[in-house]
């Protein structure tokens, strides 16, 4: 017989954050600093789950380090420009260690929804066994399960009569398993342009679909990080007149795109990102493997046979194996019992950039803004300041006795 699942309540002193990735640590190191002390949850086993599990063996940040540090502590000064996987992990563990940031592991979030009676938020949980069930009690809840929670796996007709390995990038380590097989990888972001590389690096032979228009810059224009210089120039220049710049240099670095079966989109880089949060990829060489035939260019794919892919122009081609470089999304919406902060649609605030950090009821969120590290820092301090502000405008008797009518029994961690 399975055994009865027990549950627990506890109340939290401070805010509960949700996820232990690079957000969740900068929003704990923030209230820390503050002297508010937090909960974070984390269904994995580990900080920052994604970068220790699911990501390739090859990857380095894309941006420079200055771009990607979190707030309160800078990258070491013997840190590369753009810092290895290897690098990054062990900054993020000192990140922790510094400010003695313990989350609860292998706790799943399966529930958060606010009691209007008592004005708290309960949070329900599992452990890695499914058997014991805690509900926490608290009266702020950070998101920081970020934008890249789950993966993003299409399904494409016949995919089980495929007969070879159909892998999501969140499995792939390096190109090792591939050599010399015919590889498609799907997808044209920046995992997608890089694993194709990193498949050319073991004697792989790669085909990469191209479904819809992507801008492609380069990673740096005459020794300065694009991105950094892109961010130089919006102080000055309107962002239109800032995307003709970046076009007419890629223009000149890369060639026309066009060329490959790459298309870019009507709007400029900056513009596309600012609106619809589409990143521009940034090439670190797989263009040139484009250039080469190396690396060649598919259009979508109609229907998945044994062994083979046939595409939307007709043409049928044969392949060992297939790696879907389909990006994740957000799974907020699965577990958060709220629907006026974050849109149904996507998981992400329905408020747009720089006002997303913060909901109603105490709810807030870390790391949606779509603007990566440096964006998570920026929700971080502001979460801080504000529930530092609150705390010093409210007096405890205002709630305990609504703690005690309306969330008893409670028992303090």
């Amino acid at each position: 017989m399975a055994a009865a699942k027990t549950t627990r309540r506890i109340l939290v002193p401070g805010p509960v954050i949700v996820g232990a990735g690079p957000s969740g640590l900068a929003a704990a190191a923030c209230l820390k600093e503050k002297g508010i002390p937090s909960l974070i949850l984390e269904r994995a086993n580990c900080i920052a789950s994604l970068w220790q599990l699911k990501t390739y063996d090859r990857l380095r940040l894309h941006l420079p380090k200055k771009f990607c540090e979190l707030i309160l502590m800078p990258f070491p000064a013997d840190f590369p420009t753009y810092p290895t996987k290897q690098q990054f992990l062990g900054y993020l563990k000192a990140y922790a260690e510094r400010f003695d940031l313990k989350p609860a592991f292998n706790t799943t979030v399966v529930s958060a929804k606010y009691d209007t009676c008592s004005g708290l938020w309960l949070v329900k949980t599992l452990g890695l066994k499914n058997e014991e069930e805690i509900e926490y009690v608290c009266q702020w809840l950070i998101v920081a399960t970020g934008e890249n929670a789950e993966e993003v796996v299409p399904e494409f007709e016949g995919t089980k009569d495929f007969g070879g390995p159909i892998v999501h990038t969140s499995s792939y380590k390096s190109g090792e398993m591939f050599r010399e097989k015919k590889v498609l990888v799907v997808g044209c972001g920046n995992s997608g342009m890089e694993v194709c590389l990193d498949l050319c690096n073991y004697n792989a032979k790669p085909s990469l679909v191209v479904k819809d228009s992507v801008h492609i810059l380069p990673q740096e224009i005459l020794g300065i990080s694009t991105f950094g210089l892109s961010m130089w120039l919006l102080k000055w220049f309107p962002m239109r007149l800032v995307d003709r710049f970046l076009l007419l240099v890629s223009r000149f670095l890369l060639g026309d795109t066009a060329r490959f079966g790459i298309h870019r989109p009507r709007r400029g880089p900056l513009e596309l990102k600012s609106v619809t949060g589409k990143t521009p990829v940034l090439d670190i060489g797989t263009l040139a493997k484009i250039r080469s035939g190396h690396i060649k260019v598919c259009k979508a794919i109609k229907q998945v046979k044994h062994q083979s892919v046939v595409f939307i122009d007709g043409k049928v081609e044969s392949f060992d194996a297939i790696i879907l470089a389909t990006g994740y999304r957000s799974n907020v919406m699965s577990w958060l019992k709220e629907t006026s902060m974050f849109s149904e649609k996507n998981g992400l605030p329905r408020k747009a950039f720089p006002n997303g950090w913060k909901g109603e009821s105490g709810l807030y969120s870390v790391g949606f803004t779509q603007r990566g590290l440096l964006g998570a820092s920026m929700d971080a301090k502001r979460i801080a300041e504000d529930i530092e502000h609150r705390r010093k405008a409210e007096k405890a008797t205002h709630i305990m006795p609504r703690l005690v009518t309306c969330a008893s029994p409670l028992a303090q961690p």
